[in-house]
């Protein structure tokens, strides 16, 4: 099986190199992204290999198709960027439900301990000799209420960690977990409770702007907002506004909803043409990473495993456990898992 893998980056290929020598693939790394004009690249290619920032529209899949190939490969969980309607019937689309959520959890942890005690404006004062520690005071988070918004695994283990620390913790999910023990409450409930609030749910219709100026204003006042999960979540023109105006404390962003143009790439050289993202990064208050949440070596040989037994299991014949269906995850009418049948 032959593979074109877009958006490549050598941390990428660690893990592909080991896990496609075993299977005997053969992956051809392109380091532009998947689009409409990139398609070509992936002539005489059994599968596609994509990552968050990748564009996967029915243009681009239908010429994919057209080109004979025959998976999709999500090397990721999130797959909003994937209009799988159009790929019904026409190409296989397989992800990476789960690869480490453990470091994803951490990571929106050590956020919130950063904003909070401001460990990273700590670090650039004392590395110009400043050890001045005035404006760096924070909270105790032991005795506040964080607010966990989505209750997957990332989420549940963001509940242990902060629970840990001594908070209490509530959350909300339209598909509460059941025997759990966690504290679901409405969405407004906790808008309004959460000292701490830190989302952790996919982005769709339903939630993108989940949090947005009305959310923002319902929240309490100087409440900190972390964001692992997905740009889209966040208005940020409204969480502008909420920042200026010092209705949020302090805010963690490891996505960012106009993210495609700028993450996981180097542009210390460029003038940033994105103002919002130049705004958010002026802010003294605000700490803004490049989507590197899930970027353990745990997570990278996990991900590069799962996404290479996705293809073996189409190579075989076999049920596709991760394949993403139109018809289950959009209109609910398909049992595929109960019979353990693929899409088509």
């Amino acid at each position: 099986m032959r593979i074109a893998f877009f958006d490549a980056k050598p941390y990428d290929k660690v893990w592909f190199d080991t896990y496609a020598a075993e299977y005997g693939y053969t992956i051809k790394y392109i380091e532009s992204k998947l689009g409409p004009e990139t398609t070509p690249l992936a002539k005489g290619s059994d599968a596609v290999c994509v990552f968050v920032n990748d564009t996967v529209n029915r243009a681009v899949i239908d010429d994919l198709a057209a080109l004979g190939v025959r998976a999709i490969l999500l090397r990721c969980a999130g797959f909003n960027n994937v209009d799988f309607e159009a790929a019904f019937r026409k190409i296989h689309v397989m992800r990476v439900p789960a690869y480490s959520p453990y470091a994803v959890a951490e990571y929106a942890s050590a956020l919130l301990l950063s904003v909070n005690r401001k460990t990273h404006r700590a670090y650039s004062r004392t590395r110009d000799y400043n050890f001045n520690i005035n404006g760096l005071s924070g909270f105790d988070l032991h005795g506040k209420t964080a607010g966990i918004v989505g209750t997957g695994k990332i989420g549940r283990i963001m509940i242990d960690i902060l629970t840990g620390y001594g908070m209490e913790v509530i959350a909300y999910d339209p598909f509460p977990a059941p025997n759990t023990g966690i504290a679901y409450v409405s969405l407004d409930e906790l808008w309004a409770r959460s000292d701490v609030i830190s989302l952790h749910c996919p982005l769709s219709s339903e939630t993108k702007h989940i949090v947005n100026a009305t959310s923002l204003d319902r929240m309490k006042d100087e409440v900190i907002l972390i964001n692992t999960s997905r740009g889209g979540l966040v208005d940020t023109a409204a969480l502008i506004d909420a920042v200026k105006a010092r209705k949020v404390g302090g805010v963690g962003l490891d996505v960012y909803e106009e993210e495609d143009a700028y993450f996981f790439e180097d542009r210390s050289n460029d003038i940033l043409e994105d103002e919002a993202l130049v705004r958010l990064m002026s802010f003294p208050n605000v700490l803004v990473t490049s989507h590197q949440a899930f970027f353990t070596r745990e997570a990278m040989q996990a991900i590069a495993r799962t996404t290479l037994e996705n293809l073996k299991r189409l190579e075989n014949d076999e049920y596709l456990l991760n394949e993403i269906c139109y018809q289950c995850e959009d209109k609910g009418s398909c049992d595929r898992e109960k019979r353990r049948v693929n899409c088509f």
